[in-house]
């Protein structure tokens, strides 16, 4: 498969044009995708004005609709977020929110309308908490329809208690690197054979 497509929500705190890590990390999976023929692109959510509220669209000034336009057409999802008190982030949790509108909407054959699609999950920090939070962003979205692919994570943490920022390394150790790349080739795998072979209908 040649035409697939990706779309990263970048769930850091931090607006641009400050750096960061999560973003690092983003861009990083969406590399390992384009080698495998992804096109993808990156938005950081908390530039946009996305409503509190579980429905696809919460009204006047919301950005939400627009992003959602992007997630649907993907192929794949991205999802990174840092990790803050040992937890994803506020943002991560409101995209998460607001994907649950997905639960009410279906193809013209009745299946979940991200029945199909793919999500990899990216995660940084300078504490413990990962696995716990790769764990439940994962259950959030295998609700609403997405599929995962084996070993669909990648993740940074620094020494507990420790100072230092993944996008301030020297290089990307090669545990992540991996995991980055093994993440990527299995999601767009798992992403061809969705689009040749659909779930049945219900």
């Amino acid at each position: 498969m040649t035409d697939l497509t990706a779309v990263a929500l970048v769930c850091t705190l931090k607006p641009s044009p400050e750096r960061s890590s999560s973003e690092l990390l983003a861009t990083q999976l969406l590399a390992e995708l384009r080698g495998h023929g992804v096109t993808g692109e990156a938005i950081r959510v908390v530039d946009h004005d996305v409503k509190p509220g579980v429905e696809d669209d919460m009204g006047e000034g919301d950005a939400w609709p627009e992003i959602r336009d992007r997630v649907r057409a993907a192929d794949i999802l991205v999802l990174t977020t840092p990790t803050w008190m040992g937890h994803p982030t506020s943002v991560a949790a409101r995209v998460l929110e607001r994907l649950d509108a997905e639960l009410s909407e279906t193809d013209e054959e009745g299946r979940p309308g991200l029945f199909g699609k793919v999500a990899i999950v990216g995660v940084v920090g300078n504490e413990d908490g990962a696995h716990k939070i790769v764990a439940d962003v994962f259950q959030a979205l295998d609700d609403v329809g997405y599929s995962i692919p084996a070993q669909g994570c990648t993740y940074w943490n620094d020494e507990a208690m420790g100072s230092r920022d993944y996008q301030d390394l020297d290089g990307t150790p090669e545990a992540t690197a991996g995991t980055t790349r093994t993440a990527a080739a299995n999601a767009a795998h798992l992403a061809g054979i969705l689009r040749q072979a659909p779930y049945p209908a219900g």
